[in-house]
């Protein structure tokens, strides 16, 4: 069983998306440990970002950075086939919109050759998503209403993220929304190793003392007991 590692996947959501390329590039140059695609689709959030096409324009230009699709979409199916083509590594979907077929949608990005990551809003209970943790390779707890960036940070999901922790000690547990230097210890401290960041991370003066203090932060209450 592989140690728990901290990482850290700038969301691009708040970067200039017209230069999306060099502003992803740039992320990574200052340390990101892996890219975090944010596809809305207007109708499970009232929001639209970018699909496949754009992700894969991105690939093409990025050979070799690990890429994680958000993917905040009412029909999670519909783009499974498409975003692995588009050389996506973690197909993370939201089990709300599918309840009925979690499993089934699981063993489709397994099949496609991605890692499958769950997600859940915040007002879904952290049950909801026990069943299919056998299916899955992650688990994301959103910390803000998904669908718009830059929304405060809701301190009292930490709640799921320990219980998850305290369940599934080896699990990847991912944090996304309002997370940034002000919030990183209780995310640590709670159990989550990987940490989404937008605003905090695209909009810093220096971004690579931001992703390094972000990760220090999980790194240490990974290694202080604060995680199994």
């Amino acid at each position: 069983m592989a140690p728990l590692s901290a990482r850290i996947g700038p969301s691009i959501l708040n970067a200039d998306l017209s230069q999306l390329h060099e502003e992803s590039q740039k992320l990574l140059a200052n340390g990101a440990d892996y890219l975090h695609l944010d596809v809305m689709d207007g109708t499970f959030v009232p929001n639209l970002t970018f699909g496949h096409p754009v992700v894969k324009c991105l690939r093409n230009k990025i050979k070799d950075a690990f890429f994680e699709t958000h993917m905040m979409v009412q029909n999670p199916q519909q783009w499974i086939e498409p975003m692995a083509d588009a050389g996506v590594q973690q197909y993370t979907f939201h089990i709300e919109p599918v309840l009925d077929s979690v499993t089934d949608v699981c063993r489709k990005v397994r099949e496609s050759g991605m890692k499958v990551g769950l997600a859940i809003k915040p007002g879904t209970a952290v049950e909801a998503v026990q069943q299919y943790i056998d299916s899955a390779d992650m688990v994301l707890v959103m910390t803000v209403e998904p669908g718009f960036g830059g929304q405060k940070f809701m301190a009292d999901m930490m709640p799921k993220v320990q219980w998850l922790r305290e369940h599934y000690p080896a699990l990847d547990i991912e944090v996304d929304g309002g997370v940034g230097l002000a919030t990183i210890e209780q995310c640590s401290k709670a159990g989550a190793n990987m940490v989404v960041a937008g605003t905090a991370i695209i909009r810093a003066y220096d971004q690579a003392a931001v992703i390094r203090d972000l990760r220090n932060a999980v790194q240490s209450s990974i290694h202080h007991g604060g995680q199994c």
